[in-house]
């Protein structure tokens, strides 16, 4: 009757033995596994400057980076996934990685580029990239006297600005504004029309 407890408990305790060599086994397999992730890299594309909504995407305006992203590995577009026809869905600041939601087709792009001159000062912070509104002042009659100033666009993103001295605060400033094409008919109606342009950065009154 002894013997057959005997053994009974050694055949229990070898089981114990081999479920704990399995475990130890399976904790080191998955910090194998930890650590073998941590040092996997991969490449991406990260902006070398800013780029502006609709503006086409091209190689030069990047450059490639290893980074560990993990499973967010397919958010993000490798250098191979930089084909011709693709804008940019919104815009990319300089050093930004280039994620597979902020490019598009540029078939579906809804956008175009107008060039403004402010008749009044542009804020120093106005720099490509800038999401501002444009307000107009419709003339009222011939003396040059204008009407208040009222928005007609208000949400454009500055491409560019162009100064004859490179004083951003001075008069006369041309900026380069990408606009919803639906948006066109009316910008170049206020600029053949004479009204007074006024490029403000959102949130700062006109």
């Amino acid at each position: 009757m002894n013997t057959v407890a005997r053994r009974g408990r050694v055949v229990w305790g070898d089981t114990r033995f081999l479920i704990g060599i399995v475990l130890v086994a399976l904790s080191m397999g998955g910090v194998w596994l930890v650590v073998s992730s941590a040092s996997v890299t991969s490449p991406v594309l990260q902006a070398t400057r800013t780029i502006v909504r609709g503006e086409a995407l091209v190689s030069g305006d990047f450059q490639v980076v290893e980074v560990n992203l993990g499973t967010l590995v397919d958010e993000y577009l490798a250098p191979q996934d930089l084909v011709p026809g693709l804008i940019a869905a919104r815009t990319l600041s300089n050093g930004e990685m280039l994620a597979a939601q902020a490019a598009a087709d540029a078939s579906a792009g809804r956008t175009t580029t107008v060039v403004v001159e402010s008749s009044t000062g542009i804020p120093a912070q106005v720099r490509t990239g800038t999401v501002v509104e444009l307000w107009h002042a419709p003339p009222i009659d011939e003396s040059g006297a204008a009407d208040a100033p009222r928005l007609l666009v208000a949400d454009a993103t500055v491409a560019s600005v162009t100064t004859a001295d490179g004083v951003l605060a001075a008069e006369g400033t041309s900026v380069e504004l990408v606009v919803d094409r639906a948006e066109v008919a009316d910008v170049l109606a206020a600029v053949t029309g004479g009204s007074l342009l006024s490029v403000v950065p959102i949130g700062v009154a006109p």
